[in-house]
């Protein structure tokens, strides 16, 4: 004879069942908010990747403004031409303002960033030998147009009149300098400063071995959505400074930390304890 299987009914199985689907329920909106912080994570995390490799905003009609005086030494030449690699390898389009004690247009806006491929030459310098020599520079189409000084508020103004001439759209401000700038500019500089906040044009800049004095005094003219970046060359990591911290990647993490902790609750196995 078959044996028939026995069963002992259980009174509480209607309140146990009734558990069961709100846990089953719990558990499923823990995970959707887990993988949605962590989701979320990567999406912030992609961004911020592409903003260290980007010195401009990729949706904005940039400017790059460009250094040119005579007291750059042959390092930080090399750091310009691998900063102009950065903005080629970028496939964007900027306008190109070069600067020493003046200022001109080299590029207009929205000219494709390889035309900026041949300017690298001009900054392929030999090695300086002794300290504190000088780059024995090729000569090059600036070569007579600029003096030995640097007025940084020269480059800054023109690249503003080119902003206004041309009504570019989201446009940014690319500073590329040693940011020793002449005493008697100072005042200046400032006060374009405020005309760009004024604009709500973003102000980045890529520092060229610049003095500690110099960059603190930078620092306050980009605020919000400005950035301070230090010029790298291939061979050193990137050190990228926004002028805002982004929240939203820390939200996320602790939206996944505190999903997971949840999570352990939630399925945290039923065990059975005996009472004397």
């Amino acid at each position: 004879m078959k044996a028939s299987s026995a069963s002992i009914p259980l009174g509480d199985a209607v309140a146990f069942d009734r558990r069961a689907r709100m846990v089953r329920r719990v558990r499923l909106v823990v995970i959707a908010l887990v993988l949605g912080g962590a989701a979320l994570c990567l999406a912030v995390s992609l961004r911020l990747s592409a903003t260290s490799t980007s010195l401009l905003p990729r949706s904005s009609s940039g400017v790059v403004v460009l250094d040119v005086s005579a007291s750059i030494s042959s390092d930080t030449y090399a750091r310009i031409a691998a900063t102009l690699q950065r903005l080629v390898r970028s496939n964007g389009s900027y306008g190109l303002v070069l600067f020493s004690d003046t200022a001109y247009q080299a590029l207009p806006p929205n000219t494709p960033a390889r035309e900026l491929r041949p300017i690298e030459r001009f900054f392929d310098v030999a090695r300086q030998q002794g300290t504190g020599a000088l780059a024995e520079t090729p000569r090059s189409p600036w070569t007579d147009a600029f003096g030995a000084g640097t007025r940084i508020s020269t480059g800054l103004s023109l690249a503003l009149d080119v902003i206004r001439a041309n009504r570019l759209s989201n446009p940014a401000v690319l500073l590329v300098s040693d940011l020793d700038d002449d005493t008697g500019d100072l005042e200046r500089v400032s006060q374009v400063a405020i005309a760009y906040r004024r604009a709500g044009i973003p102000l980045h800049v890529v520092g060229l071995n610049a003095a500690p004095e110099d960059e603190a005094f930078i620092r306050r003219l980009v605020p919000g959505k400005g950035s301070f970046t230090e010029a790298r060359l291939p061979s050193e990591g990137s050190r990228f400074v926004s002028g805002s911290t982004d929240l939203l990647l820390v939200a996320a993490a602790v939206l996944v930390a505190l999903g997971l902790a949840a999570l352990l609750l939630v399925t945290e196995p039923m065990r059975w304890s005996s009472t004397s």
